[in-house]
């Protein structure tokens, strides 16, 4: 089980004494729910910092583990990316790939992607006193790790960042880069958001970059899994929605992989599923109007995010609406079939 926490959206209260939280991964049996080890990627609970402000102060925090783990079944290892550091004494440990032994949690090596990346809300905000000196950029590893094999006995792990950037990396040699592709701009909300998918020869990285201007970000990306190389890139469609407060052509939501199709979600409230060889549109459906609901209750789809396409007997399904930090709400899942039926 990852731990993540909203302590870095508190931290926008002024009042606020920012911050002690500290991210971690938690094995639990199946049966009972017994914890079995906890992991902290933070080793040491966050003390009181010096300050001048009235209130207090506190650090290190954050490291935040926003997304699910990997297993590697074959070497007995979980691989986990974290946040940044919510507040100052930022460690080496933040926006960093964690490898850990399945039977005890023991960290077998991390690997930092960027450091002195200290940030929270109230960076954004007018009241900037919970806002680390020096603050960082956000680019905090929040997809999932992708763990696939290449010829021979080379097996690589694949990890996508705020940043914009895409790294592939070596499991079995303490996460040595292979090679690194920028694919977008990146930010507090850009870059890769939560997650991509991969088969044995591309990986296809959603886009978010999000923008105060409507119009901007979003896009799907396929990349060799050996080289990095960009196969082939579709830009995101231009939105339908732009008189509705939310709408954008981000496409931070994770990409779902079945052959031959990937399916992306966008901001503006569309799925759509793009062919895996050439990334031409094949479908496109608007969840972001009304239905009618099966259980009778008034629903309104919305922006596609942080939860993608489940595709299963042959059914593909789909959660719409989503309004944390921004998009549209709603509150639909849609269930959809290849003959209606």
């Amino acid at each position: 089980m990852p731990v993540s926490s909203a302590e870095e959206l508190g931290a926008a209260n002024p009042q606020y004494e920012c911050c002690t939280f500290r991210g971690s991964v938690a094995a639990l049996d199946s049966k009972s729910g017994k914890i079995l080890w906890q992991t902290y990627t933070i080793p040491n609970q966050a003390t009181r910092l010096p300050s001048e402000q009235s209130k207090a102060r506190f650090g290190p925090a954050g490291a935040a583990v926003w997304s699910s783990p990997t297993i590697d079944a074959e070497k007995g290892v979980l691989y986990v990316g974290t946040g940044d550091n919510y507040s100052e004494s930022s460690t080496a440990t933040s926006d960093a790939i964690f490898a850990l032994s399945l039977d005890g949690g023991r960290a077998l090596w991390i690997k930092q992607l960027t450091a002195n990346d200290t940030f929270n809300i109230a960076c954004m905000t007018p009241d900037k006193s919970n806002c680390p000196n020096n603050a960082g950029p956000d680019f905090d590893i929040g997809a999932p790790p992708i763990l696939r094999n290449l010829a021979g006995k080379q097996r690589i792990l694949i990890v996508g960042q705020k940043s914009g950037v895409v790294f592939g990396l070596d499991p079995d040699d303490k996460g040595r880069e292979i090679w690194q592709v920028r694919i977008g701009k990146g930010g507090a909300l850009g870059g890769i958001e939560f997650g991509a998918a991969a088969d044995d020869k591309s990986v296809y990285v959603p886009l978010s970059d999000w923008d105060p201007d409507p119009k901007l970000g979003g896009g799907i990306f396929a990349l060799d899994i050996v080289t990095g190389r960009k196969v082939w890139s579709t830009g995101p469609a231009a939105p339908t929605c732009l008189a509705k407060p939310g709408c954008s052509a981000a496409q931070p939501g994770p990409a779902t992989l079945i052959t031959g199709v990937v399916f992306s979600g966008s901001l503006d409230g569309h799925m759509r599923a793009y062919d895996t060889a050439s990334g031409t549109i094949m479908w496109d459906f608007d969840t972001s109007g009304r239905f009618q609901t099966v259980n009778s209750i008034d629903a309104q789809g919305g922006s596609l995010n942080y939860s993608g396409a489940v595709v299963a007997g042959g059914m593909v399904y789909v959660m719409s609406g989503y309004s944390i930090n921004v998009g549209m709400p709603g509150n639909v899942l849609l269930a959809f079939s290849v003959d209606g039926k």
